[in-house]
């Protein structure tokens, strides 16, 4: 798109040309007091609409610019009152009422109400973008969702069509999809029946901190504060997120001042900032989890013992002690440390003679594997450390490069062989991961079902399905966690999944920066906090 002149708005346009334009190596080498410049990899952003952002950039993006029902306070990281000011269940466990706040008003202007927050539910269910899922599970459909979700004056009705854990619908609620959008704005940029999806691909209409001024893929994002945002005013005017997937340049610009956040640095170049009294390293465990896949049409990856094999064939302990040190954590279930029912013992490690064995036992003769790998410095470096290691094994693994929009396009799709992925929860309750995981209710091409991940890899978890949908379900936490522990048992023994790691988050910031919030295991970055 072209970028709107911003010296209209904030007097800076100079400084937005410079960095949505120039290399990254041309930075002003002193941000402004009122701006923060944050460097990151934002290769992976297919939409801005809050229905169909469901990649990690761009749900920063969604948290900055939209709010829900329900929000995740990002400094407890518990759920508090968002545009609802409170809400109950009825006694059947099936009707939920939300009263909406008064006197909120959308960043044209206009107010929010239960009429907005009902067509903008309605609207992500009726588009089925990716993220939809979330909601789904309720019972929503395109046909059912305009009586299950209904305004009635001050108040949102919502039916759910199972008598769920309350606390599983309000957790939904804190996702980006759930995010109430302008409906008054946005019905004016419907274009042939879309409810103004392509529109909102590139521009804002929410209640956030933050308005979109512009956005240019693969480049960067220009954001401004809107003044009387309900949470108190973003502390910093405006913030520029700038595409530099290289680490090494990252800490560059951040050692000389270009930049005042880096959130894609390597253990190296952490390691190599110690000791410089202008920048300092937050840690902050995310919610993240490392994994490869294996696309079950390949009919090797149903063979137990092959499977077996490449689970012993992984350098767990290595990978995090070197490459991946500070960065990642060894984990080897589905649900992150810190969830309820979340596993933390480690049953396997690098053992390449019982690797060996097991590929000998399973019968498949001179493997190999397309492994697809985003272009990142963190997942080259795993994705080199298994071809490695598989390599001693007897399992040829080649690596197939490519930007993370198009390999994630192709992971939906189910064309890909093998994949190197991270995933992150999109709401805090087990069932995010559970769901994904272990969960695929109907396994053909045409069900289309991209949200789990165990129909993007052709896997029928069989009665996994069951018993991660009994799990949800049930009220008491002990059992539940249990419940929860059993699956993960199973999934990890039997699944073509194997996870590696739990992401320890280090992110680089100017030692004048404070207030940066990452969100912990939801992995959402509050920028309306910081300050420098």
């Amino acid at each position: 798109m072209t970028f709107l002149p911003f010296a209209r708005r904030a007097g800076v346009a100079a400084l937005t040309g410079l960095l949505l334009t120039a290399a990254p190596t041309a930075l002003l080498a002193e941000t402004p007091a009122d701006t923060l410049v944050v460097a990151s990899a934002i290769d992976d952003i297919v939409s801005l609409d809050p229905a169909e952002a469901y990649e990690f950039s761009g749900l920063d993006y969604v948290n900055n610019a939209y709010d829900g029902l329900v929000e995740i306070n990002p400094q407890t990281l518990q759920l508090e009152p968002g545009l609802a000011e409170s809400w109950s269940v009825a006694d059947d466990g099936l009707t939920y009422t939300f009263k909406m706040k008064k006197g909120l008003t959308f960043s044209s202007g206009n107010p929010v109400t239960a009429d907005a927050a009902a067509w903008s539910l309605q609207r992500a269910v009726k588009l089925n973008k990716t993220p939809a899922f979330i909601l789904n599970q309720f019972g929503w459909t395109a046909e059912n969702v305009d009586k299950m979700i209904m305004a009635h004056g001050d108040d949102l009705m919502i039916t759910v069509s199972k008598p769920f854990a309350p606390t599983f619908l309000y957790n939904c609620l804190t996702a980006g999809v759930a995010s109430i959008v302008d409906a008054e704005t946005v019905k004016t940029h419907d274009a042939g029946g879309d409810m103004g999806n392509e529109w909102l691909k590139s521009n804002s209409a929410g209640t956030g901190a933050y308005t979109l001024v512009s956005f240019k893929p693969n480049e960067g994002l220009v954001l401004q504060a809107r003044p009387g945002y309900w949470r108190g005013d973003a502390k910093i005017k405006n913030v520029f997120i700038q595409h530099i997937p290289e680490a090494a340049t990252e800490r560059l610009q951040l050692e000389k001042g270009d930049i005042d956040v880096a959130r894609s640095l390597t253990p190296t170049d952490v390691e190599g900032m110690a000791g410089n009294a202008d920048v300092k390293i937050q840690s902050d465990v995310g919610g993240q989890v490392y994994y490869l896949a294996f696309n079950q049409k390949n009919e090797n990856y149903k063979n137990a013992k092959f499977l077996d094999a490449m689970r012993w064939a992984v350098d767990y302990q290595g990978m995090a002690d070197t490459i991946m040190k500070g960065a990642v954590i060894p984990h080897q279930s589905f649900l992150p440390q810190g969830y309820l029912g979340a596993l933390d013992d480690l049953p396997y490690k690098l053992d390449i003679e019982k690797a060996k064995a097991l590929l000998a036992e399973s019968g498949i003769k001179n493997p190999e594997i397309k492994l697809s790998v985003r272009n990142s410095a963190d997942r080259m470096d795993v994705a080199q450390s298994i071809q490695n290691t598989f390599g001693q094994v007897g399992i040829k693994v080649d690596l197939d490069v490519g930007e993370g929009a198009d390999q994630l396009k192709a992971y939906r799709a189910r064309t890909h062989d093998a994949t190197l992925q991270t995933w992150g929860p999109d709401y805090p309750d087990p069932n995010t991961n559970s769901s994904t995981f272990a969960e695929n209710p109907d396994n053909s091409d045409a069900a289309g079902n991209t949200g789990y991940l165990a129909w993007r890899n052709t896997y029928d978890p069989g009665e996994l399905t069951a018993k991660s949908q009994a799990a949800v379900m049930e009220r008491d936490p002990d059992k539940r966690k249990a419940m929860y522990e059993e699956i993960e048992k199973t999934h990890r023994e039997t699944s073509p999944f194997i996870l590696m790691f739990q992401q320890a988050r280090q992110t680089g910031l100017r030692a004048t920066v404070k207030d940066f919030y990452t969100g912990g295991a939801v992995d959402a970055a509050a920028y309306w906090l910081a300050t420098k």
